[in-house]
């Protein structure tokens, strides 16, 4: 075995490396590899949202209603959810980069197939699978991302991969939605390959390879779902991820309730910006608030929805509630996955699959419930429904004072 040395102590010190690794773990944020997953993590939300910003375009290059185009966004999350879990019990035992680029090298030929095709079921078929690479590429990351540094500097590198997800948000998609309305949306799913491109370059030079979990150290997926804890988090995870994108999915035409509905790319701007924000507070304080921080993410979260529910038809408070639902939203990816993978602990691996098939079922609930519901009653009905699902969402976290959400003193007493 290699020796490992670190410098978070005075005197170094030096412990076994895992058999197999070839790396070092860092005693500072490695920053190249870790802005690489970020990357990664950027593409994957790009790929999962786009539809959502593009919306009135990709309805009417694909003769389908809005409502159906924003089932490609469910067909994303369907593929994710039926295959996280699966694919990553399948491979762990192998070794993490070739898989790494596996996942994103997939992401390259979807949004190929995207952008030059004229058929509403080849770009559905094309969705689902992109959701499969997603799938493999979510659990992947945030186990990632900790391996490559030493134990007091886990939680920030994870925060630093999760940090692509806001930017895509605040960024990537308000810049998507534009460069669709100019130049079309075929053009921004081709500029999707070409970042990807780019990116298996990076990973090959900055980011380290590390090899499969031993046989004799995975934990079957029912022992880790009755882990104390995990139930919470997972609960907690579908119920907010849900009310996310059922709003999220068609902002559209719920911001045309105010008037705002040619100003997508400023309200999708202004929830990116405050999503960035979010998760630079979070990478901040989770260390030590983590269970102060997703209680506060779920109260925002109710709060902005109920101002959107009652005045909603009103352009400036549509506009305050989009930045204090991206406050609420930015920081939940890493929030989330750190409790599960502080809760597991040795079995994070399957955990994190746990908490992406959780996630995209959400995903995929959020398309099919929000299409429903527009076409039912309305996009007005969109914030009402969020509270329904907040609610609860605050009490079961409320409760898992013990498991799952417990306070830092007893997390560390433990």
């Amino acid at each position: 075995m290699a020796c490992i040395t670190t410098t978070l102590d005075t005197d170094a010190k030096c412990t076994e490396a895992p058999a197999g690794s070839e790396t070092l773990l860092h005693d500072s944020l490695p920053l190249p590899g870790l802005l690489a997953l970020a990357m990664a993590a950027f593409i994957t939300v790009l790929t999962e949202a786009l539809p959502a910003g593009l919306l009135p375009q990709m309805s009417s290059a694909l003769g389908r209603s809005e409502a159906l185009i924003g089932q490609l966004v469910t067909a994303y999350a369907i593929g994710s959810l039926s295959t996280a879990i699966p694919l990553t019990v399948a491979t762990q035992g192998w070794r993490r980069r070739p898989l790494l680029l596996v996942a994103i090298g997939g992401f390259a030929i979807v949004n190929t197939i995207t952008s030059l095709s004229t058929d509403y079921a080849l770009t559905l078929g094309a969705r689902f699978v992109a959701g499969v690479f997603a799938g493999l590429l979510w659990a992947l990351v945030a186990g990632y991302a900790a391996r490559m540094v030493a134990e007091p500097l886990k939680g920030r590198a994870i925060a630093v991969t999760m940090v692509g997800i806001p930017i895509a948000l605040s960024l990537g998609i308000p810049a998507g939605t534009l460069l669709g309305a100019i130049a079309g949306w075929r053009v921004t799913f081709g500029l999707m390959t070409l970042l990807t491109i780019v990116l298996i370059g990076w990973i090959l030079a900055a980011v380290p390879d590390f090899p499969g979990q031993a046989a004799d150290k995975r934990l079957p997926m029912p022992k880790v779902f009755l882990m104390p804890g995990i139930r919470s988090v997972l609960a907690v995870t579908l119920t907010f991820v849900l009310a996310h994108n059922i709003l999220y999915t068609y902002i559209a035409p719920f911001i045309a309730l105010a008037g705002i509905g040619d100003h997508l790319d400023f309200a999708l701007l202004i929830f990116g910006l405050s999503s960035l924000a979010s998760i630079w507070v979070t990478g901040l304080l989770i260390d030590r608030l983590l269970r102060e921080l997703v209680l506060g993410s779920i109260g925002l979260f109710a709060l902005a929805a109920l101002a959107l529910g009652m005045w909603g038809d009103l352009a400036a408070i549509t506009y305050a509630g989009i930045g204090l639902w991206g406050l609420a939203y930015g920081g939940a990816a890493t929030l989330f996955q750190t409790a599960s993978a502080k809760t597991a602990g040795d079995a994070a691996d399957v955990a994190q699959s746990m908490i992406v098939t959780v996630w995209n079922l959400a995903i995929a609930g959020g398309g099919m419930c929000g299409g429903l519901m527009l076409e039912t009653f309305g996009a007005a009905s969109f914030p009402w429904a969020l509270i329904l699902l907040l609610l609860p969402s605050l009490a079961i976290a409320w409760r898992a004072r013990n498991h799952g959400f417990p306070p830092t003193s007893r997390r560390s007493a433990g």
